[in-house]
């Protein structure tokens, strides 16, 4: 069993402990509450190069990424520096986030913010939108055809955007066939943990026109945002790069310098 497996194999009896805690029709009843949360693709597009600036303490990759960790303080430095919109890690177990850290997050900036986890169940959705998420991760890798085409319809139900990660040109295939108009290009292999920017140059080819594309780790310089924007790509996620520098929200702005 590979990482990937073994995270999704704990996420689902995470899950459904959380089920029993807070069933999901408790959780429906408070999505009356969460105000409206601005547009994530909107925001994206109004930048030269959307940045999805990202809050993690540490992944089973690269372990401890930042220590201390403040999430408030690196949202807040990432929001002044041009930002567009803000990851947060909901899984503790393998990278240290949560809901603690997403709430912080949300009262901290005005940002756009998206819901990571790794998403097997429809009560995820619905605490994404509790949450005061404008976006929710799907990784195509860990799901059925039926699992994404169902996840996918119902974070648009919910008015959220659904941001599909793919990783080859076998789930780019199948990201399109079921309609997904934001597409993030996993440049780490989530199996063997290899990452190499090649993977967005490769799989960019296959977008349909209209689709927001967003390539995802292993972008480091300013010289390979510059490289991605003149191949089409409208955003990128970053956090690993950002979070060990002194101050992210000066590397986030060094980052988007040549664009």
């Amino acid at each position: 069993m590979n990482i990937l497996e073994q995270i999704v194999v704990d996420k689902r009896i995470e899950v459904e402990q959380k089920k029993k805690a807070l069933p999901m029709e408790v959780l429906r009843t408070q999505m009356g509450t969460v105000p409206e949360r601005p547009d994530f693709v909107q925001a994206l597009h109004a930048a030269p190069m959307g940045l999805i600036a990202e809050v993690k303490r540490r992944s089973p990759s690269a372990g401890v990424i930042r220590d201390p960790f403040d999430p408030t303080v690196i949202a807040k430095e990432y929001e002044a520096n041009g930002a567009s919109a803000i990851s947060c890690l909901m899984d503790y177990t393998y990278f240290g986030g949560g809901a603690a850290d997403f709430s912080e997050v949300r009262n901290a900036v005005a940002l756009p913010m998206l819901y990571k986890e790794f998403v097997v169940d429809p009560w995820q959705i619905v605490h994404a939108k509790t949450m005061g998420a404008s976006a929710v991760l799907l990784i195509v890798g860990v799901l059925s055809d039926r699992e994404l085409l169902s996840f996918m319809k119902e974070i648009q139900s919910l008015e959220l955007q659904p941001l599909i990660e793919v990783h080859d040109r076998e789930e780019m295939q199948r990201a399109i066939d079921v309609g997904a108009d934001c597409i993030g290009i996993n440049n780490r292999n989530l199996k063997t943990f290899v990452t190499t920017l090649e993977t967005t140059y490769e799989l960019k080819a296959m977008a349909p026109v209209d689709c927001t594309l967003v390539s995802e780790s292993g972008i480091k310089t300013p010289e390979d945002v510059a490289g991605l924007k003149a191949a089409g790509v409208q955003a990128i996620l970053v956090g690993e790069s950002l979070l060990r520098e002194t101050s992210p929200g000066a590397a986030a702005k060094r980052l988007l310098s040549l664009v």
